[in-house]
């Protein structure tokens, strides 16, 4: 992540925004972002509740009407087909997923797949490979033939995460990602995250859970629909930032190389 004012070469950029502004019933959710996002590198976002977290990353993903500019791999978003879209850029929503309850955990996995196939070619080996090691990555590979709608919400978590996996994308945009998941899952999924940036991929993430985010390497700070910094993961400024958002009700501190956000009880 780089400050929006810094020059870069657009072979560098994973996402770019320029004037970004999305309304809903006449009301501005996200007020003219400039923002610049670096390939190979986990970002996470946060602020507090109706900062405009998921609004930006919904516009990001090209699934919001927007006013402004988004550039996807230094590409215009909008000039690009729906296909090379979804495959370069794999999306995991907080909503609910009832349109999918009732295929088997393999078959919402495939769903991932779709935009890899032609319209008579069908699933490929390729295909089931994928599915395959996105289920096991995830834990998820004992589930493969029960209904979505016979899991817990962990389980089921788990599922939708393979799914985005299985798009096998460049960048991967999660909201909430660690939605029912149990402490465990959630360490596996940091495991996931940081094999992914291992292999080049980018990861943008909405979390709610400031310590986990400050396992990012660089943090947007977001408040009223406005960006109120970026930053990386130990930067000073950046922490008061957070906190300043968070009206000083919660306090980042150093837990040996990691950075914690504690509750401040006073």
């Amino acid at each position: 992540m780089t400050e929006t004012n810094t020059v870069l070469n657009d072979d560098s950029l994973a996402l770019e925004t320029q004037c970004l502004e999305v309304k809903r019933s006449q009301r501005s959710v996200l007020k003219g972002l400039k923002l610049k996002i670096l390939k190979g590198r986990w970002c996470a976002i946060v602020g507090p509740n109706g900062a405009g977290k998921s609004t930006l990353l919904q516009a990001l993903a090209g699934i919001l009407p927007y006013e402004g500019d988004v550039s996807l791999l230094g590409q215009p978003l909008q000039h690009q087909s729906k296909q090379l879209r979804a495959r370069r850029l794999a999306w995991l929503a907080q909503s609910s997923v009832q349109s999918v309850d009732d295929l088997t955990a393999y078959d919402v996995v495939m769903l991932g797949r779709i935009p890899h196939q032609s319209w008579f070619g069908g699933q490929s080996l390729a295909d089931h490979a994928a599915a395959e090691r996105a289920l096991k990555l995830t834990r998820a590979w004992q589930w493969r033939d029960r209904p979505l709608n016979t899991l817990s919400g962990g389980e089921k978590q788990r599922v939708l995460l393979a799914r985005m996996l299985a798009v096998e994308a460049e960048i991967f945009l999660m909201d909430e990602p660690l939605a029912n998941l149990d402490p465990p899952h959630q360490v596996d999924w940091l495991v996931l995250v940081r094999q992914l940036i291992a292999r080049g991929k980018t990861v943008v993430s909405v979390l709610h859970d400031l310590t986990f985010a400050l396992y990012a390497d660089d943090l947007i700070v977001m408040s009223d629909g406005k960006i109120q910094y970026v930053g990386k993961r130990d930067e000073p400024a950046l922490h008061r930032e957070i906190e300043n958002v968070f009206e000083r009700r919660i306090a980042i501190q150093a837990l040996g190389t990691h950075w914690v956000a504690l509750p401040t009880l006073t």
